[in-house]
Order: structure tokens, then C-alpha cells, then sequence
């Protein structure tokens, strides 16, 4: 990643701004290596008090189901247990933060931190592995059973972990004050770890009256302000780091530079949700895991706000309500969104059991800050995040009285009158069922923008891909993201054209990849109908990446419709290719993993069973796909050289999956009409 050639490729990707700053950055980089052995010490505030503790009650709401999931995750938490994306650990009572158990490989620890190689996996491990537990979010979980039950064992295991990290990681050494996103999220992470434990009688001398700890959050908000991410940079990144300087300033308002941080994070936090959001609600890098992060980012950050009485500019809480609004939009039955782009699993801020979902959480939480609107799916309250976040909200007295279809502050924004299907401004169209139609179909149409900023450093090379859902089950499925270091023949195919629902030409990839977070040329889509109404509901969108920056006799342009018959339950998509010359063609269906699939010729014959959260009694459910009989066709499952038939259900983890592929040719000089693939699915309920 870190090649000459990489480097070159990066730099071209910068405007004159965002170069002059890195270059900064660099200048004050060896400036701060000078200090790093003595670090200076913090200008204190005379009084240090924790001014914004949760309200007496607040956790009442709290379901019993919520209650018992994360009693469940805590207690197994304090027996040292925990699974960080696949790999499971049993030495969290006294961990290794600089351990990464994937490779049982280890970081340097004391290391000024801009020398550790972090994206050197041979070097230094999995960063992943080593950052997650080091966000602190198992001891939000801790803090939070403590909160419940005012049990001392779990205070005091986040006092040990509290101290074990400040006495292994001071600052500036080590591989944990090398991001700033990993920063900003521990700060929030910190800032709950204060509220939950404010019942117990060691949490002010753990936090306001500990000169570690005060060393600690003024370092970690000095290298804040120090290092923004900047330019193609500044995306989901640059929201965490300005969440977490707004959070810990107004809840840590300890120091001289307090007030200052505090009126500049606002200000940055406000820009760069403006900026990362479309005005639809959805979030521009269009990756669905990072719009659920960056919006627990801002929620978490806004409400902070909030509790400490600062004003915030006044398009800040807009952006959150379109966030949350775009969110109920896109989920299926289940509460499950789109799985475009890039996933990583991380979050914001963690207060529940591991069993717990983010999008129900954040679901529940709008409906109480905004108000639910009668299109909004249905969503069960109780959750232990949603109930701690707007208890510290102004104007909300609970999630139970919360009831209004009206958001109890002022926000001047004008909300859908009905659920979206087409998303403009995004790409994004899903064609589906009407409400009361049983069980659901589900199919989102990818024409949107390739991905956001000039690097798109979370998009997949995906244009004019679907994912079909039946129920909530993955009928056709997108195959995830799988990993982002340390395997890079992995990471190329879960971001390339072959592992989507699309049509590949000529074994290239519709946009050209740079490295595993940077895009050097985008393929530009855009939809040319959107019609989700009445019995048939149609899409059709088109691409350019097989078009630009070719000869004009090697170019071509693919096109896709797709239409859904409400009264037949059928989905049928037509592929056509405009090209002068032939070229080598591939379509690819990935199946979801609990579909079984019998291959005849062209025709693929699909069984599987419920989810286990539907309510159909059908013990299974079948379809059939007609697959255009102009393409040799065969199925994989599995297959490692090259990577086909995968599918990834969550960061770090991966399963066999089936793969229909579909191989033949289109185009020719001879050729007056494009060539036209269809596939025909139709569901047998």
C-alpha cells in the first residue's frame, strides 16, 4: 500500500489545500517527536467537577430482554471473554493492548507513534485486532451493567482496564495515537465511562482527580486539533474526530483550551456532517455501516451538546433528522439496510449486549428525539442506548412519554410525507412490496455516485448491482467487505465488479482501483427511470466505466432495467451492452448463504427456510431463476484461487456462498442492436 507508485497515486488525489496541511502535519510530526519523551503537562481549571451524569431514572425503560443481553455480554466480558470481528479472545481480564491474536503478532508499544508501521501487517499484526479494544466500547458495556445493577465488580473492571491502557500507551507512544478516528471514539467511549459510573465512589478519583487521566484526554484533544483528517481525507474519519473533541469538551471542560476546542468542534462537526451527507439523508460514501456510524457519531456528539446547554449551529440536528429519516427508508421488514460498500462493524458508542442491532437502536432513539412518522416501520423501544441518549436530551422526559409525532425541539425541516423508494441524489432506488403485501420483496438498484471524495476509499466497484431480499433472507446477495489489511488478493475481489450483481467485461473492474482505500478512476452512473408505483414497478440505469478513458473503438456502455410484477412476484432484469468490438463478458448472482440452488442448463431452482424472525409459517420457501441461455453458466461455492463464491456477514469473517456465473460474449463491428441478457426470478409463495 505504502509503494512509491501508491504514494504518487495518493498525492494525485489532493487538491493545493490539502497538500499544503500535510505537509504541516509532517513539520509538526518531527516538532512533537522532540517532546514526546516529557509531554507537557495540562493547563488545569481550578474547579473539575462531571457536570452532565445520566438523570435519576434513566434507565428505566430499559426492556428486560435488553437488560439480560448485556448483563450476559458484561459477565462474560469480566471472565475475559469476547469475540473483535471473528476472533474470539479469553485474556481480556488482563489484556495485551498492543497483542493482535489473528497473528500473534505484537506492536511495538514504546515507539514514538509516527514511526510504528501500522499498515504493515508482517510488521506489526492485524491493526484492526489491535485498535478495537482499545476503543474502550467492552468497557461501555461494563460501565453500563454497573449503571443497572450498581454491582462494584464491573466499575472496578473498567478501572483496572482504565489504568492497565494509560500505563502501557502514554502519550504520542505506541500504535494507538496514530489515527485520529481511534481517538475520537475512545474520547466518547471515555466520556460514558465517566456518566455510567457516577453512582460509584472511585469515579472521580479514576477521572477529575487522576493527573494520568487528565494527561490523558488533554492529549488526546491536543492531537485532535493538531491532525484533522483533511481534503480526500476528510470523510466518516473526519466526523469521529470532531465528535470526539465536541464530546469530550463539553464533558471534560477541565482545561484552558476547553473552550476553545469546544466552539471549533461544533463548528467542524456541523461542516462535516454537512458535507458527508447528501440532502436526501444518505450518506455520501455509500457505504450503509458508515452512514449507521457517523450517525451515532453525531447523535452521541450532538447530545452531549445538548446536556451541557451549548448551542450548536443550526443545521447540525437537520442533518441527523435526514439521517434517520433516509435510514427508515432503506431498511427491509427486518430492519436490515442495504450492505453497500465498504463495512467494518464499527460504532459510535456501544451501551448494549452483544445480540443488539444498531439500526433498531437508532430507529428507536430518532423516534424519541424526531418523532416516528406513520411510515417508519415499526420498532421495539427498550434498548439500553437509546434510553441513556435521550434521557440527556433536552425537552425529552423518556422514551415511554415520548409519543408525539412532532421532534420536541424546533428543527425546520420538512420530512417525507411518504416513504421514499428513489433516492435520487444517492442512486439508490428500491423497488418492494407494498406494506401490507406478505412476505416481503425487497430489491435495491445501484445507480448512484461511484463514492465520495476524490479517493472513494469505502465504494466498490458495484454500478447498476441489486440485492434482492425475500422476507429479509439474502436471495441475491451483496457478498460484504470481508477485510481491509493484510489480504490483499481478499480485499480486491469483496470490492470488485465479479463480486457483485453486475455484469463485468474483458476480466477489468468498472472503476480502476489505486489501492485497498483509494480509487483513481470512477465509473459515473446515473438513473435513467425511476418508477416505483402501481402494480409494475420499473428501474433502468446505465454506467461509463467501460466507456471513458478507452480508444473509441474498445469502448462500451452497459445498461439495466429491472421490473418488478407486485401481482406475480416477479423480478425480471435485462443486461444490454452497446460495444463495437466484441469483448469477453461475465454476469454474476451471488446467492445468500442459506440458499440451496439446483443448476439445470440456465434455469437455477433456489430453496432455503424462514428467517428465523419472520412471522410466516411456510417451513420453506422456493424460486426459480431463468438465466439467459446466451451465457455458459456454472456455479461455485467456495473457491479460494481465484476468490468466488463468498460471502462475508460481518469485518473478518467470511463463509461459503453460491455464485451463478454466466460467461459469453457481446459486441462486434457487424453489430447494429445491443446485446441483451435477461434474467427472469420468480418467487413461488
Amino acid at each position: 500500500m505504502t509503494t512509491p507508485g501508491w504514494y504518487l497515486r495518493r498525492l494525485s488525489a489532493m487538491g493545493p489545500a490539502e497538500v499544503a496541511g500535510r505537509v504541516t502535519d509532517v513539520v509538526r510530526k518531527r516538532r512533537w517527536r522532540r517532546i514526546a519523551e516529557h509531554p507537557p503537562a495540562p493547563a488545569l481549571l481550578p474547579e473539575r467537577r462531571f457536570r452532565a451524569p445520566l438523570p435519576h431514572g434513566a434507565l428505566d425503560d430499559v426492556s428486560d430482554d435488553a437488560r439480560q443481553r448485556l448483563l450476559a455480554t458484561a459477565d462474560r466480558l469480566l471472565d475475559g471473554h469476547a469475540e473483535f470481528f471473528g476472533v474470539e479472545r479469553d485474556d481480556l481480564v488482563h489484556p495485551d493492548w498492543s497483542f493482535d491474536p489473528k497473528t500473534g503478532r505484537r506492536a511495538p508499544a514504546d515507539v514514538y507513534a509516527f514511526d510504528v508501521p501500522y499498515r504493515d501487517e508482517a510488521a506489526i499484526g492485524d491493526i484492526k485486532q489491535i485498535w478495537e479494544p482499545s476503543r474502550h466500547q467492552h468497557l461501555t458495556v461494563l460501565a453500563a451493567a454497573y449503571a443497572l445493577t450498581g454491582e462494584f465488580r464491573y466499575a472496578e473492571r473498567v478501572a483496572d482496564h482504565l489504568k492497565s491502557w494509560w500505563a502501557a500507551h502514554p502519550p504520542l507512544r505506541g500504535v494507538h495515537w496514530v489515527s485520529g478516528i481511534e481517538l475520537g471514539i475512545r474520547l466518547i467511549s471515555w466520556v460514558w465511562l465517566r456518566r455510567l459510573l457516577d453512582g460509584w465512589s472511585g469515579a472521580a478519583e479514576l477521572f477529575e482527580h487522576n493527573d494520568v487521566a487528565l494527561q490523558q484526554i488533554w492529549h488526546h484533544q491536543r492531537w485532535l486539533a493538531a491532525f484533522p483528517s483533511r481534503g480526500s481525507s476528510a470523510n466518516n474519519h473526519a466526523v469521529a474526530e470532531s465528535a470526539g473533541q465536541l464530546a469530550a469538551s463539553c464533558a471534560f471542560d477541565w482545561f484552558a483550551e476547553s473552550a476553545t476546542w469546544r466552539a471549533r468542534a461544533a463548528h467542524a462537526l456541523d461542516q462535516h456532517l454537512r458535507a458527508n451527507t447528501f440532502d436526501s439523508g444518505l450518506n455520501r460514501e455509500l457505504a450503509t455501516e458508515y452512514h449507521g456510524l457517523v450517525l451515532e457519531l453525531g447523535l452521541a456528539a450532538a447530545i452531549e451538546a445538548d446536556a451541557a446547554e451549548v448551542t450548536l449551529p443550526a443545521t447540525t440536528w437537520p442533518v441527523l433528522l435526514r439521517m434517520t429519516d433516509a435510514l427508515a427508508a432503506i431498511v427491509d421488514v427486518h430492519l436490515h439496510p442495504p450492505r453497500q460498500g465498504d463495512a467494518d462493524d464499527g460504532h459510535g458508542l456501544v451501551l448494549d449486549g452483544e445480540t443488539s442491532t444498531r439500526w433498531a437502536s437508532l430507529l428507536a432513539t430518532g423516534s424519541v428525539l424526531f418523532g416516528r412518522l406513520g411510515w417508519w416501520p415499526e420498532v421495539a423501544r427498550g434498548d439500553v442506548r437509546t434510553a441513556a441518549l435521550t434521557a440527556l436530551a433536552r425537552g425529552v422526559t423518556s422514551p415511554r412519554a415520548a409519543q408525539q409525532a412532532t421532534p420536541p425541539r424546533p428543527l425546520g425541516t420538512i420530512r417525507p410525507a411518504d416513504r421514499p423508494d428513489h433516492v435520487a441524489d444517492a442512486g439508490l432506488t428500491l423497488l418492494r412490496t407494498r406494506a401490507h403485501e406478505t412476505p416481503e420483496l425487497w430489491c435495491r438498484c445501484d445507480a448512484g455516485p461511484h463514492g465520495f471524495l476524490a479517493i472513494a476509499a469505502h465504494a466498490h466497484a458495484d454500478a447498476l448491482s441489486v440485492e434482492v431480499r425475500h422476507d429479509g433472507v439474502d436471495v441475491l446477495a451483496d457478498p460484504g467487505t470481508y477485510c481491509y489489511h493484510g489480504e490483499p488478493a481478499w480485499r480486491a475481489y469483496f470490492r470488485s465488479t465479479l463480486g457483485h450483481n453486475t455484469l463485468r467485461l474483458d476480466r477489468t473492474d468498472q472503476s480502476t482501483s489505486g489501492g485497498p482505500f483509494l480509487w483513481t478512476r470512477h465509473a459515473r452512473s446515473r438513473v435513467l427511470r425511476a418508477d416505483t408505483h402501481g402494480d409494475v414497478a420499473r428501474w433502468q440505469g446505465e454506467h461509463d466505466g467501460y466507456a471513458r478513458g478507452r480508444r473509441r473503438r474498445h469502448r462500451a456502455t452497459h445498461r439495466r432495467a429491472v421490473t418488478l410484477d407486485r401481482t406475480t412476484r416477479t423480478l425480471t432484469l435485462e443486461d444490454a451492452v452497446e460495444a463495437a468490438r466484441p469483448h469477453r463478458c461475465e454476469l454474476a448472482f451471488h446467492l445468500g448463504p442459506t440458499i440451496d440452488v439446483d443448476l439445470a442448463d440456465h434455469t437455477a431452482r433456489l430453496r432455503w427456510s424462514p428467517s428465523a424472525t419472520s412471522a410466516t409459517r411456510a417451513t420453506t420457501h422456493t424460486a426459480t431463476l431463468e438465466l439467459p441461455p446466451e451465457l455458459v453458466w456454472t456455479d461455485t461455492r467456495g473457491e479460494d484461487a481465484p476468490p468466488l463464491g463468498w460471502y462475508s456477514p460481518g469485518f473478518g469473517r467470511k463463509e461459503p456462498a453460491t455464485t451463478l456465473l454466466g460467461i459469453g460474449g457481446v459486441g462486434g463491428t457487424s453489430q447494429t442492436a445491443p446485446t441483451t441478457f435477461t434474467t427472469v426470478l420468480t418467487f413461488h409463495d
